[in-house]
């Protein structure tokens, strides 16, 4: 017997109805975030991003001893203070930080880190130390359901999440009732959508299996006219994006956020972190292509006069250990920066800079749980308790205006 809970497990709506629009990842029960509320932008440095050359300990003697060939040299590095400082290539985050636009929370990571990319940015994604099986929902979509929850049945909606990108949804974004749209490129919402269909001045009722299913298809048309609409608003913009994938995915998300798209969270991955050999080139244009796509970001959304409703989240699924290996690299480490990026952020730098003389099993000692980073997004920036979404009460960092 087919059941509602046997359709949804087994299949999507996309294997129910051909013509529904592929970019639509998952779609379950309707959702009107507000319009006009704060967004999430969550940026993922995926690989394992070496935080040591990217906030740099210049001042630590230690940091020369295991850094001979990776070492950043200190007339190159953008300090901060007198001891720390950042990559060359992030000089755009170093002028972010003096004019209040970002911040750094040093030395972040979780008891007993894990080094495989797959277990820890599952942990990272769910926010659960122990093991998160593959329907384990994520923090994001744990807390847009409750976001949801106040939709009143019958009104028009849209995604409560958007994913950009060429794979399947981050775990980070499923929930139980949050809708999330997904597509990789803008190209991907032209796409033909039956106008009787999109259009229907009726909307079934009931909860029957049928009606279920009618209400999904047309929850998703509506969804791909409203991000079919978006995509064709270039607006006006005075930002230079950077000719790079992350550059215009994060411009896509302004013109998403300009268009009065209801998406509470966007996300989208930054990929090739995972340096394990001839380290710098590609790690100074990897954090060229982050930092100037950020300022970009915040300087496009300032000009529409959208930068306060912003606070754009990066973070990595873990650090590299201080020392390099044989092949001008690093391999798995622990703890990393995370980055806040917004007008509401209090800039500069939260937390110890991790001692590369104090290491433990050869690699950095975190000090700050990612978890207090998410409840503190979650309580003061999304608005939903983060003790009901993390399952435990963590300590709010002090990284958020007001």
């Amino acid at each position: 017997m087919l059941t509602r809970r046997s359709l949804l497990k087994r299949s999507t709506i996309l294997s129910l109805v051909p013509t529904v629009p592929g970019f639509l990842s998952r779609t379950a029960l309707a959702v009107r975030p507000e319009r006009d509320g704060r967004i999430l932008v969550v940026v993922q440095l995926e690989g394992g991003n070496d935080g040591i050359n990217t906030v740099v300990p210049f001042g630590d003697e230690d940091y020369a001893r295991h850094r001979r060939v990776l070492r950043i040299p200190t007339d190159r590095v953008c300090k901060l203070t007198d001891a720390i400082g950042l990559h060359p290539a992030m000089r755009p985050a170093a002028d972010m930080i003096q004019d209040g636009r970002l911040t750094i929370v040093q030395g972040v990571g979780y008891p007993n880190p894990d080094r495989s990319h797959f277990r820890s940015t599952a942990i990272w994604q769910t926010a659960r130390l122990d093991d998160p099986g593959p329907e384990s929902h994520g923090w994001l979509g744990l807390a847009l359901d409750g976001i949801a929850a106040g939709h009143r049945a019958g009104e028009p909606m849209g995604p409560s999440a958007v994913f950009i990108g060429e794979r399947d949804v981050p775990r980070a974004l499923l929930g139980r009732r949050a809708v999330t749209a997904s597509f990789a490129d803008p190209a991907d919402l032209a796409l033909a959508i039956p106008a009787t269909a999109a259009r229907s001045p009726e909307r079934p009722n009931g909860d029957d299996l049928s009606s279920f299913v009618q209400r999904t298809v047309m929850n998703a048309y509506t969804t791909a006219e409203q991000f079919a609409d978006t995509a064709g608003r270039t607006g006006s913009t005075t930002a230079r994006y950077p000719d790079c994938k992350l550059g215009r995915q994060l411009e896509l998300v302004t013109r998403s956020i300009k268009a009065g798209a209801p998406a509470r969270v966007y996300y989208t991955i930054q990929s090739s972190y995972d340096t394990h050999t001839l380290q710098l080139p590609s790690h100074a244009q990897l954090l060229g292509d982050f930092t100037r796509s950020i300022l970009a970001f915040q300087d496009d959304l300032a000009a529409a006069g959208l930068a306060d409703r912003v606070l754009l989240l990066a973070f990595s699924e873990f650090g590299r250990p201080p020392a390099e290996n044989g092949s001008h690299g690093t391999d798995h480490g622990t703890a990393g920066p995370v980055f806040l990026a917004g007008t509401k952020v209090k800039p500069g730098l939260i937390g110890e800079t991790p001692r590369l003389g104090d290491l433990v099993d050869g690699d950095l000692k975190w000090s700050i749980d990612f978890r207090r980073v998410y409840a503190t997004l979650l309580d003061r920036w999304l608005g939903v308790p983060a003790e009901a979404v993390l399952g435990q009460r963590f300590e709010p960092l002090s990284m958020l205006q007001g």
